[in-house]
């Protein structure tokens, strides 16, 4: 698929050819929703009845089906994203200067407005603590600050610059890698006492929301470090350091070797992975992960050098409520025999 914006910048574009081993029972509307980003069906209907959508080169209807090498030519009106406003809420500032916020994001929080969820994220709350973020004045700027991201259920450390000159700087050093980024996560099995996980990374084909562990060369190279700190009977804490830093890098990392993230509800960790799966001990982690709510992972420690005074700084976080209940259980119920 190639995605690219429209000439005058109010669309964008997307070609595509149907591979050969497509199966030739998809309606049209359903294939494009299947690896258009953030289209619900109902708009790709109105799309392709308002008639912006082609198939070799002609219109056809949604109940089209799909057959291989068919090719669809896409342009759709791209709406302009709303405006990022202020909005008060309470952030866990772990550190701030005239430079850099560390907050310590709680999870369930989105860092930026994005399709979805415009309102109610990080960067509305840090847009009303502060007078100014880096590039908040820009247009169509709706990252303001952001330097690096956390997914939503993931808690944990993240910096924002409050201008541009430490924006710049911060952005580099993630660049190079010249961060430190420690996570605490609780995971499936028992790994290796430590090791490194690499594998490219890059959307599923099955599911376009969903990233996956590809073939050399055909996704963006990904490395994680890990070691366990902590074996339980069928599950492990583990603290894990990011060489690279794609979407999704440590659950599909983990999932890939078997040792999904535990309570992971996109990437298999809501699931019994190991050892029994009857009486108290189903109960216990049905429990466990019904209050949890989310993956078990934690950004925990975050250092980097100062952007103006080139000092390295460093900061820790503690574990959040919600994990440290997980890891209690797990202490009192699941004896390690390692």
């Amino acid at each position: 698929m190639k995605k690219q914006a429209g000439k005058d910048r109010q669309t964008t574009i997307y070609e595509h050819t149907v591979p050969d081993g497509q199966n030739s029972d998809i309606r049209l509307d359903k294939y494009i929703t299947s690896f258009v980003e953030n289209a619900s069906r109902t708009k790709v209907q109105e799309a392709i009845k308002d008639g912006y959508v082609e198939v070799n080169g002609k219109k056809e209807k949604s109940s089209y089906i799909m057959q291989p090498g068919d090719e669809i030519f896409i342009e759709l009106p791209k709406a302009p994203p709303p405006e990022a406003k202020p909005e008060e809420m309470e952030l866990n500032i772990v550190y701030e200067d005239d430079d850099i916020i560390i907050v310590n994001k709680e999870a369930d929080i989105v860092v930026h407005p994005a399709y979805g969820n415009w309102t109610g994220t990080l960067v509305n709350g840090l847009m009303y603590h502060v007078d100014e973020l880096a590039g908040e004045d820009e247009d169509e700027n709706l990252r303001p600050g952001i330097v690096h991201r956390l997914d939503k259920d993931t808690s944990g450390l993240l910096v924002v610059a409050k201008n541009e000159e430490t924006l710049a700087k911060l952005s580099g050093l993630f660049q190079e890698k010249d961060v430190e980024r420690t996570y605490w996560a609780i995971v499936w099995g028992t790994p290796d006492a430590e090791g490194t996980i690499e594998g490219d990374i890059g959307r599923s084909k099955r599911d376009r929301k969903l990233m996956t562990v590809k073939p050399e060369g055909q996704g963006k190279h990904a490395v994680t470090h890990y070691k366990v700190l902590e074996y339980f009977d069928y599950l492990s804490l583990v603290e894990v350091k990011l060489e690279t830093g794609r979407t999704h890098q440590i659950r599909v990392h983990f999932a890939h070797m078997g040792n999904h993230v535990f309570g992971d509800p996109t990437y298999g960790g809501t699931s019994v992975r190991y050892g029994p799966n009857t009486g108290s001990r189903k109960s216990m982690f049905h429990n466990l992960i019904t209050g949890l709510g989310r993956q078990a992972l934690h950004a925990k420690t975050l250092g980097f050098e100062h952007p103006k005074t080139g000092e390295m700084v460093r900061f820790d976080s503690e574990l959040p409520d919600d994990f440290q209940h997980v890891l209690t259980m797990l202490r009192e119920n699941c004896k390690s025999e390692y």
